[in-house]
């Protein structure tokens, strides 16, 4: 059975400093993304494209995006594969190269996560789980560069 799940927000350009776009350096960065019902998230382009170090840009949310999803995936396949999994960071990077035509694309994202395990038994399933997590993560599975993985499992006080 195939579900379609449908997405909505708004994007709103707040760095009009009175002559718009009359020039590059004449206009802010600034953006704000509104989803109905969540609090209003404060972007802007990253600070070597003139923006806002203080704010999100477009490459932060994208890394954060695939962080974020692999770690919900792997907590769901964790549970079913009876992995306790009694805490999770990911220490990811990702690298955008730059063309020379002023655009780019991001080459690869490798995610670091530490994830800490109830007990030894668990290491090992736990360490193959990030596979199959990388096979259900929705946004992973919509990028067109690699997202490696390079997970540590370690177990709860040890």
């Amino acid at each position: 059975m195939k579900l379609e799940h449908h997405y909505a927000l708004e994007v709103e350009w707040l760095g009009n400093r009175g002559t718009g776009t009359s020039g590059y350096r004449d206009y802010g960065r600034q953006v704000v993304v509104r989803v109905e019902g969540k609090p209003p998230l404060e972007g802007s382009s990253d600070k070597p494209f003139h923006g806002d170090a203080d704010r999100w840009n477009p490459e932060d949310l994208l890394l954060a995006a695939l962080a974020q999803c692999h770690l919900l995936s792997y907590l769901h396949v964790a549970v079913l594969r009876g992995v306790v999994v009694t805490d999770y960071v990911d220490h990811a990077v990702g690298t955008m190269m730059q063309t020379p035509d002023g655009g780019g694309h991001f080459t690869e994202v490798t995610l670091r996560p530490v994830v800490t395990v109830a007990s030894a038994d668990m290491v090992e399933a736990a360490t193959d789980a990030h596979h199959e997590a990388s096979e259900k993560c929705f946004i992973a599975n919509s990028v067109n560069f690699a997202v490696r993985h390079e997970p540590i499992v370690q177990v709860a006080g040890v």
